[in-house]
């Protein structure tokens, strides 16, 4: 989950992104994973779930920090962070991230999909119509 305040909105980098309110220091705790309001689920129970509900989780979740039979679902924000090669926050260790750098209001909170996922890293389309392409769905 988020521990700073944090806001979506769209992202050059893909459909939302996951912006910051307010001023982050570099050194600061920006995720936690956090059992009380982050969800595990079984990768099983997915795999038996309706179609679009299936689309969702694995686009949304990622493996458990500790249980290789389980994924997760943030339950905020953090959940639409995406990938950069020159991430703003580290999460080396699965369970935090901490920023690697200054981060500005209204900058992208972005983190490296690598340190949490095994083996390759799959980049899925867009889910969101966002601003101008919202309308044309209309």
């Amino acid at each position: 989950m988020m521990m700073v305040r944090s806001y979506l909105g769209p992202s050059d980098i893909e459909g939302l992104g996951v912006f910051c309110h307010d001023p982050i220091r570099k050194g600061q705790l920006v995720w936690l994973y956090d059992t009380r309001f982050d969800v595990s689920f079984f990768v099983e129970d997915i795999e038996h779930a309706p179609a679009h509900l299936r689309e969702f989780m694995e686009r949304y979740t990622y493996e458990h920090p500790a249980d290789p039979e389980r994924v997760v679902l943030d339950c905020d924000e953090g959940r639409f962070m995406n990938h950069s090669d020159t991430p703003a926050i580290d999460l080396s260790d699965p369970s935090r991230g901490i920023a690697t750098r200054d981060i500005r209001p209204g900058e992208e909170i972005t983190c490296d999909y690598g340190q949490f996922t095994r083996g390759a890293i799959e980049f899925q389309a867009s889910r969101h119509r966002v601003g101008s392409l919202l309308h044309a769905a209309e």
